[in-house]
């Protein structure tokens, strides 16, 4: 029997990318084989997960603006979408190693999205070395890490705005990033970001499960307590346009959908 949490932290804690993706694969693939147990000893995990030096993280305002050369402009967004897959694999695991008192379904859910992250980091990672790059060559941001820092307290909080908020954010602009892409001709990212945008959905949806299930168990309406959520950490300024498709399928309600339209501040700038 697998010990998830321990585990989970254990790879949480690894510094190099690369060995961080496949070690959290054979996590999983070592869970399916032998089972789970999860310890309910609290234990301390650290604020800052295991990363390497490179890539240099700046604030978002600071990053270079991507040029649209075709070596360079479409290697450094493969590479920003890499950063955010190393980023999503280390906030599953950090869901699995943080909080202790979660059904086993829980862990399982989360292992397995930290799996599938993994894979999506290498497959993106792998695409970038066919362009002479590599993770860690091009600055990024710490936007997503310093939502799960603040969320470190209590997983509803962290159900509600890491998967719900930040991730899903995806479901909005790959479909953009995958045209952007068949227009210059990489055919193999866009055969990568298919399979992240489809099983991205999913993952979306485990935060929503989980964030209904926090609210049932604590009595409290899942709709006001994402409103009263949303307004405490994000001031009303949410991002859009959104993939309403992509996001009914990842869980979220037509009454949550009028609520982020109603707060879609940067859509309503670009549109005056």
């Amino acid at each position: 029997m697998i010990d998830v949490r321990q585990q989970a932290l254990a790879c949480l804690l690894i510094d190099n990318p690369w060995k961080k993706a496949s070690q959290t694969r054979l996590l999983y693939e070592n869970v399916l084989q032998q089972g789970m147990s999860i310890n309910r000893d609290e234990f301390t995990v650290p604020d800052i997960p295991g990363r390497p030096e490179k890539p240099l993280l700046v604030p978002f305002k600071d990053l270079p603006r991507r040029r649209n050369s075709q070596k360079t402009g479409q290697a450094t967004l493969i590479h920003a979408i890499s950063h955010i897959e190393f980023n999503a694999i280390n906030l599953a695991l950090d869901a699995a190693a943080r909080f202790s008192d979660m059904p086993e379904a829980y862990y399982a859910d989360w292992l397995r999205v930290a799996y599938e992250e993994a894979h999506h980091f290498l497959l993106l990672d792998e695409h970038l070395q066919t362009m002479g790059f590599s993770y860690g060559d091009f600055p990024a941001h710490d936007g997503m890490w310093e939502m799960a820092q603040r969320t470190h307290h209590d997983p509803l909080t962290r159900m509600a705005l890491v998967p719900r908020v930040l991730e899903a954010r995806g479901l909005d602009v790959t479909p953009g990033m995958m045209k952007k892409l068949t227009f210059s001709g990489d055919h193999r990212a866009v055969e990568i970001l298919t399979l992240i945008l489809e099983e991205e959905v999913g993952h979306v949806k485990v935060g929503t499960d989980w964030f209904n299930y926090l609210c049932d168990q604590r009595g409290l309406d899942p709709y006001d307590t994402f409103k009263m959520l949303l307004s405490t950490y994000f001031n009303g300024e949410i991002r859009g346009p959104f993939h309403t498709e992509a996001r009914l399928d990842a869980g979220f309600t037509t009454a949550e959908m009028d609520l982020l339209e109603s707060q879609a501040v940067y859509k309503k700038k670009a549109t005056n």
